[in-house]
């Protein structure tokens, strides 16, 4: 389990990158778990220069049993929950007249990961209605239309979606109460307001003084989750303080900045963080292709033998579609910062996110990141 985690997160940063860069003044969400989960089903019929690529660009070189290890990973975060609502709408859309190797159907259906023939070629519009009900059905309703129209056509073979929804409930809440419209600051001459709130709470603390860099662990109900926040100062000279960040973060360091035994909870945290809604929508395609996965998305150089033996087998579209909501809602303050309000004097550091900051849901027994953004501009 801990090989695909860091497999998982090596991937998230390095997604997290291709998409940054092609958008670097837009908010950002990925869930590379679950796009890792569901191209892992695809990988599971690649062969040849194809299986290599995606081998390398998934990082599952390292890791042995890789379907194993996800439908054990998949079973331990997807299982029912009164602590956070996290809904996944993972499956492969095939053309029905294609025909599937019985090892292949047999390998998927074992690991969770069941494909749906559909009729491309002669209902492709309706096709996409399907699957946009079929999506909305498994996210409650929370993810609509992730395939637009004309992303599906009668030349489609492959189509892969993705779709994930997260709400948290706070191990410590934030009263709405205190909740205050404040400005955010995009940039040095653009703000916008915020709903921002506000709780003081002995939480774990890191700072990086290298980047300048604060790092809050937020931990959700029971705290199996939590969402780790990587707030730089904001600048001086107008440049971007997140670009420094973004282009040096490797693994080994996100590890360490958020390991919660080298994190400090010393300090009564007065934490300003912004309530908003991230929903953010990807054709993966060009972006894998980028990233070295690319014969893939090629009729003429993808090797899906280990799926069919029809030539020129390739994959159409992969489409990733997000959802995070931040608000208040949580369980009550916690006795222990209480009673250190009233008998004991603690240090305070004041965690002011009035601009912008990078933020990944982590699941802190297998160590996997769930989710990964940056908010740059509220919406």
């Amino acid at each position: 389990m801990e090989s695909l985690s860091h497999a998982n997160s090596t991937f998230a940063l390095d997604l997290y990158r291709a998409i940054s860069a092609e958008n670097p003044n837009g908010n950002l969400l990925i869930s590379p778990l679950s796009i890792s989960a569901a191209l892992s089903m695809v990988y599971l019929g690649a062969r040849g220069g194809t299986a290599e690529e995606m081998a390398k660009v998934l990082s599952f070189s390292s890791v042995p049993d890789v379907h194993i290890h996800f439908k054990s990973l998949n079973s331990a975060i997807n299982s029912p929950k009164d602590s956070y609502i996290l809904r996944l709408a993972n499956r492969l859309y095939a053309e029905k007249t294609i025909n599937f190797l019985s090892d292949y159907v047999d390998s998927t259906q074992e690991h969770q990961n069941n494909m749906q023939a559909t009729d491309f070629t002669k209902s492709s519009e309706e096709s996409r209605k399907r699957i946009n009900q079929w999506v909305e059905e498994n996210t409650k309703g929370k993810i609509k239309d992730i395939l637009q129209p004309g992303t599906i056509t009668a030349m489609t073979r492959l189509a892969l979606v993705n779709a994930v929804y997260f709400m948290g409930k706070w191990m410590c809440v934030f009263t709405p109460w205190d909740t205050k419209e404040m400005p955010f600051r995009i940039n040095q001459n653009k703000a916008k307001p915020v709903q921002m709130m506000y709780q003081e709470t002995s939480f774990r603390y890191n700072y990086i003084d290298e980047y300048k860099l604060q790092v809050l662990d937020l931990p959700y109900v029971e705290g199996e989750l939590s969402m780790l926040v990587l707030l730089p100062e904001e600048s001086v000279d107008g440049s971007d303080p997140l670009q420094k960040l973004e282009t040096e973060l490797t693994v080994d360091k996100l590890t360490e900045w958020t390991d919660p035994e080298k994190m400090d909870r010393s300090f009564e945290i007065l934490v300003h963080l912004p309530k908003f809604k991230l929903e953010e929508q990807y054709s993966l395609n060009g972006i894998l292709s980028k990233m070295g996965m690319s014969s893939l998305f090629k009729a003429d150089a993808a090797d899906l033998t280990g799926m069919s033996c029809q030539e020129e087998l390739f994959m159409s579209s992969v489409t990733h579609k997000c959802f995070v909501e931040v608000n208040e809602e949580g369980t009550e303050k916690s006795t222990v910062t209480n009673i250190s309000k009233n008998l004991l004097w603690i240090p305070k550091k004041e965690f002011m996110a009035d601009h912008p900051f990078l933020f990944f849901i982590r699941h802190n027994t297998t160590k996997s990141i769930l989710f990964f953004g940056k908010f740059i501009d509220p919406q």
